[in-house]
């Protein structure tokens, strides 16, 4: 059972990593998913910079040691698992910064279709569509 829970658990946690990165070009999709991506980049921020461990690193350490598995390494989940398989890990601090770069571009993106939302009307991209759907009827 434990070594589902890690299995599992390692998935759930990918999938976070995954959206702390594309989140915000979700967002330019779905808007109001701007207000989940916002706590997670503030979260992983936190987890680099302050050096916290994850909830998630809490359980895999857990489920690991029930399992009889090898432990995570000191420096946790992305150690384990993306530096060095993914990229480099001599790749590290430039993995983190193409990161933060796509966060920061994907805001911006963001916050310009929140302003042309405004200055045109329509609250979301299905506005045009309603619009064009209610002249045709």
């Amino acid at each position: 059972m434990y070594p589902i829970a890690v299995v599992l658990i390692v998935a759930v946690h990918l999938a976070f990593v995954g959206y702390v990165i594309a989140g915000g070009f979700l967002a330019l999709r779905w808007s109001r998913t701007i207000w989940l991506h916002i706590p997670a980049v503030v979260w992983g921020l936190l987890i680099l910079t302050a050096h916290l461990d994850c909830p998630l690193t809490w359980l895999e350490r857990g489920a690991r040691a029930a399992a009889g598995m090898a432990p995570l390494p000191p420096e946790g989940f992305i150690a384990q698992y993306l530096a060095g398989v993914v990229y480099p890990a001599a790749w590290t601090a430039a993995a983190e910064a193409t990161v933060l770069a796509a966060v920061i571009a994907s805001w911006m993106l963001y916050a310009r279709a929140a302003l042309r939302r405004r200055r045109y009307g329509g609250g979301h991209a299905g506005a045009d569509h309603r619009r064009r759907a209610e002249r045709l009827l």
